[in-house]
């Protein structure tokens, strides 16, 4: 017996070291993340000050060439009529014409460095990227696997039959939580957060303006600028929308969906949808109109994302004792078989309909569009 609770001591402390390793190797990917995010954002400055510093060295070069040509035409003519020139004409015309012509060979010479530099800088940035994307890869395994280790899979225990089911049922739970915030992170990095780092490049370039080209120009930029902040601010209120509409709680489903889809056209103006809604509208369970709403929500964003509707039609059907569901449009479809397995978006559907225990249908295939229905029974207490 002593033996055995040896044992178990031994692998308690084996165990929490192995957490403790793989919490200390998740912040230090964590910190190579953050250092190569400052350098990727350090290096957007340079690259931008870089192409900037190109255009002027490119107005100077065409000036300086525009003048060599008059040079050497000048020269030309005091060669052709050297009779008419006194010797100092002819010297101010040659020298003239070469030390414009050395200008013009060393503002050429300087564009050619500054554009290996830019091409050096956009190979390194997208090295950067990539360094950035496989880190937070690891980040999120890592999360994966330490959340499952750490888990008290006990409160699971009495819904589950067998260790096996357990094991599925925990991994299922902290991948959705862990897609879910992998999910927020890049909407916030892909939109709010690009754009505030947007903005404070945006702010050394106006300086930058303000000394090379005035303050109209510089104006035009802080225009600009106040422009990239109002998207900013729309982007962060629509992922606030995405999280969790407030309309859903005070004016019920139908009104949510309504004004989600017209949502969805203003982000996505080149697909229409077509709302349709048929019988007497009612108010149901908060749950209820919950998952409703993100199995609608689910099947737009896929539309949206990867089937690049241009129309879409959703209808809604309240009968007596279920309401059906059908989103139907015309986008690039896919192999309902073959995505079965592999789609996360299509199984959340498949599970939040499940516990409404009601049923779901997908027609489609490549090249002809999707057609998803749903129906869920009402409970008419």
């Amino acid at each position: 017996m002593t033996n055995k609770h040896s044992e178990i001591q031994s692998l308690d402390v084996i165990f929490d070291r192995m957490v403790e390793v793989m919490d200390h190797s998740k912040k230090d990917i964590f910190i190579i993340s953050e250092q190569s995010r400052q350098s990727f954002e350090e290096m957007k400055v340079e690259l931008e000050i870089i192409r900037g510093n190109i255009e002027t060295v490119i107005i100077e070069g065409d000036m300086l060439e525009a003048k060599s040509k008059l040079s050497r035409n000048r020269l030309a003519e005091v060669s052709k009529n050297f009779d008419s020139y006194d010797e100092p004409q002819v010297r101010q015309a040659y020298e003239t014409a070469n030390e414009i012509q050395i200008n013009l060979l060393i503002k050429r010479s300087e564009e050619r460095q500054l554009r290996l530099r830019r091409d050096e800088l956009e190979r390194r940035l997208q090295g950067l990227l990539e360094m950035i994307e496989r880190a937070d890869h690891l980040v999120n395994q890592v999360n994966i696997v330490m959340n499952y280790l750490t888990s008290d899979l006990k409160n699971v225990g009495a819904a589950l039959e067998n260790a096996k089911i357990k094991q599925d049922f925990t991994l299922k739970i902290i991948e959705a939580q862990e897609e879910e915030r992998k999910r927020l992170s890049r909407e916030i990095h892909d939109g709010p957060a690009q754009m505030l780092a947007n903005v404070l490049l945006r702010t050394d370039l106006i300086n930058l303006t303000y000394q090379q080209r005035g303050g109209d120009e510089a104006m035009k930029e802080i225009i600009d600028l106040k422009t990239m902040v109002r998207n900013a601010l729309s982007e962060v209120r629509r992922i606030i929308y995405d999280l969790r509409p407030m309309a859903l709680d005070d004016l019920g489903l139908i009104p949510t969906l309504r004004k989600y889809i017209t949502t969805i056209e203003e982000y996505n103006p080149k697909g229409k949808i077509d709302f349709q809604t048929f019988g007497e509208e009612k108010r149901l369970e908060t749950n209820f109109e919950v998952a409703i709403f993100r199995i609608v929500q689910e099947c737009l964003t896929n539309g949206t994302k990867h089937g690049k509707f241009t129309e879409a039609t959703v209808k809604v059907e309240w009968l007596k004792q279920k309401i059906n569901i059908i989103v139907k449009d015309n986008g690039a479809g896919f192999d309902p078989e073959v995505a079965k397995e592999k789609s996360f978006g299509l199984i959340g559907m498949k599970e939040r309909v499940d516990l409404l225990e009601g049923t779901m249908k997908i027609i489609s295939s490549p090249g002809k569009g999707t057609t998803i229905l749903f129906s869920i029974p009402l409970n008419e207490e």
